[in-house]
């Protein structure tokens, strides 16, 4: 038993998923200062009463800029075509008031949800000027107190082919943009997209998470340029692709290909379940593909990879709830994932994320941010299995939001009826 009179707060009884029994966590000055089995103290005690304690779930891949937009869309939005024509039409009339409230919507639900870190993507181009950056960089400071946000800025339209896309990112990336993001399969010289989007991560010192690969014709693909680029600028390590679903209809033996290229080259994959399933295979009328790339498979042979929640309520997603937990459960499901496998679908949501995004800081860890999620649980596996209530969470050792158990109200049994 360690005695500390220095504690600002003890969490006591946290079950974390490295501990067999559960423990004491003290906090001083918004940081984990120990990890005890018992702590002695006179501090503030929140008793986490046995339940699963985690450092929230990381979100790597989102848009709040163009979420929530199905009240305003009479459009038939069947395909990634149809979803861009649509949201390109509609960002136009965005200000940066209607980007700031959509996107707060999101992030309280994520909040509530048990998310501690996001990166979200922001479109930026000369329809959309900088309004939504704008929104999201206050977004970004508003609800620091909760949530840290990374604000990734890309051309959803192109590059090369859309003038005036280069200079707006610039700016962005002088005021505040931390990473840069590209969709190569919208632009008319996919190559050089690329190139001058590695060009721009070198110049600001920034990673890379590119929307890449997003339909199921094997035939091509923009990953052996991403790979090339990678190793040539030696930035293993600071890429990621989202969507990739082009490797969900890969034989066995061109996946094992793709998967040890992918891992040479230190490049991480994000899965995005909600869309990816969505979108893809739409046009089968039957025995239609999933167009899923199995995340958690690529993590077993050394790819970094995350399951991440991309849109809500819009064009290319009219679901979503910003659940991370339901998003790993969801994934599970669909990935045929066996029980054996539903601790890495967790990692999928909490520590992989953060490795992708190179959080130095995440963790139940001495020294790391008091960020802690309780999840109504003691076993991370039925984590996945049951989607437990979050009852908790804390940000900096300040509690961010909690959960009342429901109430079952009984009917009274009849006077003299036999329990």
């Amino acid at each position: 038993m360690t005695t500390q009179t220095a504690y600002d707060l003890i969490f006591r009884n946290a079950l974390l998923r490295s501990s067999a029994t559960p423990v004491d966590i003290g906090v001083k000055g918004g940081r984990i200062a120990a990890i005890e089995p018992t702590l002695s103290c006179e501090a503030i005690e929140i008793d986490i009463g046995g339940r699963l304690a985690l450092p929230g779930f990381v979100d790597t891949h989102i848009h709040l800029d163009k979420a929530c937009l199905l009240g305003r869309c009479d459009h038939d939005h069947g395909s990634l075509g149809d979803a861009i024509r649509a949201v390109s039409a509609m960002k136009r009339d965005f200000t940066v008031e209607d980007v700031y409230a959509r996107g707060a919507r999101v992030i309280e639900r994520a909040i509530v949800h048990g998310t501690t870190r996001m990166r979200t993507h922001v479109e930026i181009d000369p329809r959309i000027g900088l309004r939504s950056f704008e929104a999201v960089k206050a977004l970004k400071r508003d609800y620091a107190w909760a949530l840290d946000l990374s604000l990734c800025v890309f051309p959803q339209e192109g590059l090369t082919n859309d003038p005036g896309s280069e200079e707006l990112l610039v700016q962005a990336l002088r005021d505040g943009g931390e990473v840069i993001g590209g969709c190569p399969y919208t632009d008319t010289d996919p190559h050089a997209h690329l190139e001058r989007i590695f060009d721009l991560a070198q110049e600001f010192d920034v990673d890379v998470d590119l929307h890449l690969d997003f339909d199921l014709d094997p035939s091509w693909s923009h990953l052996d340029e991403v790979c090339r680029l990678t190793e040539r600028r030696n930035y293993g390590g600071r890429v990621a692709i989202g969507h990739a679903t082009k490797l969900s209809a890969l034989p066995p033996e061109r996946l094992k290909s793709v998967t040890s290229q992918l891992a040479r080259a230190g490049i991480a994959v994000t899965v995005l379940p909600a869309t990816d399933l969505y979108l893809m295979g739409r046009e089968a009328t039957h025995n239609a593909p999933r167009g899923l790339t199995l995340a958690h498979k690529l993590a077993a042979d050394d790819v970094v990879c995350s399951v991440a929640t991309n849109n809500v309520l819009n064009p290319f997603t009219p679901f979503g709830d910003a659940s991370l937990l339901r998003m790993a459960n969801f994934y599970a499901n669909v990935a045929h994932a066996s029980v054996a496998d539903f601790d890495t679908c967790l990692d999928l949501v909490t520590e992989l994320p953060a490795r992708l995004m190179n959080l130095t800081d995440y963790g139940i860890k001495v020294g790391n941010p008091a960020d802690l999620v309780a999840l109504d649980t003691q076993d991370s596996r039925f984590a996945i299995a049951e989607l437990p209530d979050i009852v908790m969470g804390f940000k900096n050792g300040r509690k961010t939001f909690e959960r009342q158990r429901p109430a079952l109200f009984h009917p009274s049994r009849p006077s003299g009826a036999r329990a």
